[in-house]
């Protein structure tokens, strides 16, 4: 099937290569001269873990190519996926104005029967929108306007493409739906769920979906500050509740606060559409304020265990607001470092991937060729993004070049005694405090504070 993709960000690259990978002939548009050249060349505007190596795959098979010819791209394809940025604006609405530039530029090429598939993450009724700016454009055009939401995750999107929990389509014309069961049926053959539904019901189930997991992200975040003041184990309580069917345990983890593209624009989107339906959305404006909250207090936490910051040297391991990807949206780096550097603190920092796209986000930070060398005279080591490269640290040697021997570890990548043991008092979220010169002899975070402010 031909397939044409609007927009090469994020999920317009990653679903226009992952169709190629089906077997389709897909041309990806865009109109960045540099991002097409880019690609043409064997580059990648993104970092996602084996986008490249599957572009080049499916380019050498001659069933991915990139332009920036709208014209020549539109008026052969027997679906087009639109894929463009929808962001927030100043009342956290989605922009949506790149999705009808996208549509009044492919409207004059339409030629023959063609799916419109919006593919961006859009609020109710933007589907009938479109559908009545393409009427308007071309009202001889024989077109179906679809929803078809993505669910791809930065750091595991090519997994998420290839072996979906669920593909969600979202239209009532029978031609379209046809159309939509043959682009997916290599996956739905293998057994992928096929939910076929109207277009509003499809364009809310992404909103709906991804505030639930904001929801239950804040939810085990103030559970672990729970955790913290009574001495219990928020590790042990997620595990405890993620094991009855009904939870499940992902997004149970206690961290930092959620970050990225999706969760909070998208959990400001369905605010904002609440709004508009005059429908109070109560627990996702409060699992959006206790997030913002959260990422703002970072540094108080931080300075609460390690004291006073002013001249001191903190070490920052990871900026970007997962592991896998080099998105630095949302960052909680971009609250807990300049909160720290006002507090006096020289930022030492590494990230495996995202230094570069952080550099014009945080002046002032020393950027390092290494964790270790990041901790090189640091009165704190701070890990903050769950990097694999990190859950490998050899702790001795941390211990022994940092200055003071402190690891805040804000994603409990480690067991507490393993730490100790390594000469490192530490701090987690949401469990005990451990310190190294009292192997085996827990404390709780209150009790670690205040004898370090004695110390």
């Amino acid at each position: 099937m031909k397939i044409g993709v609007i927009g090469t960000g994020y999920v317009g690259l990653v679903t226009g290569t992952c169709l190629a990978a089906l077997g389709h002939e897909v041309v990806c548009v865009d109109a960045l001269p540099q991002k097409i050249g880019l690609l043409n060349d064997g580059g990648c505007p993104i970092y996602e873990p084996g986008l490249v190596e599957l572009i080049r795959t499916q380019r050498q098979a001659g069933r991915l190519t990139f332009s920036t010819e709208i014209a020549e791209s539109v008026s052969d394809r027997d679906a087009l996926f639109i894929a463009v940025g929808t962001p927030p604006g100043p009342d956290g609405e989605a922009d949506l104005s790149y999705i009808r530039a996208a549509a009044a530029d492919l409207a004059p090429h339409l030629a023959g029967f063609t799916a419109v598939i919006t593919k961006s993450t859009v609020p109710v009724g933007t589907g009938d929108q479109i559908e009545a700016l393409l009427a308007d454009l071309r009202p001889d055009a024989d077109l179906a306007v679809v929803s078809n939401p993505e669910f791809l995750r930065e750091g595991s999107a090519i997994g998420d493409f290839m072996k979906p929990d669920r593909i969600v389509v979202g239209t009532d014309d029978l031609r379209a739906r046809e159309l939509m069961r043959a682009i997916y049926a290599p996956l739905t053959d293998a057994g992928a769920p096929l939910v076929l539904t109207d277009r509003r019901t499809s364009e809310l189930i992404k909103y709906a979906a991804n505030a639930f997991l904001a929801v239950k992200i804040s939810y085990i975040n103030e559970i672990a500050d729970l955790c913290e003041e009574l001495g219990a184990d928020a590790v042990r309580v997620a595990e405890g509740m993620g094991l009855d069917a009904r939870i499940g345990a992902r997004f149970l983890d206690p961290g930092p606060g959620f970050g990225g593209s999706c969760f909070p624009k998208d959990t400001d989107a369905l605010l904002s559409t609440g709004r508009a339906a005059a429908v109070p959305l109560r627990v996702v404006t409060a699992a959006s304020e206790a997030n913002r909250e959260r990422k703002r207090l970072l540094a108080a936490r931080v300075a609460a265990v390690a004291g006073d910051l002013k001249g001191r040297t903190v070490a920052v391991l990871g900026l970007t607001f997962k592991a896998g990807t080099d998105d630095m949206r949302e960052a909680a780096s971009l609250e807990l470092i300049p909160e720290l550097q006002r507090r006096g603190a020289h930022v030492r920092t590494f990230d495996p991937k995202g230094m570069e796209a952080a550099r014009g986000l945080l002046p002032g930070v020393r950027f390092c060729r290494d964790a270790y060398d990041a901790a090189r005279g640091a009165s704190a080591v701070v890990i903050l993004t769950e990097w694999g490269a990190f859950r490998s640290l050899d702790l001795k040697r941390l211990a022994k070049v940092a200055e003071t021997p402190l690891l805040i570890d804000l994603r409990n990548l480690f067991d507490p005694d393993e730490v100790t043991r390594a000469g490192l008092d530490y701090v987690s979220i949401g469990r005990p405090a451990a310190a190294a010169r009292d192997v085996g002899e827990e404390r709780t975070l209150g009790a670690a504070r205040s004898a370090r402010a004695a110390a």
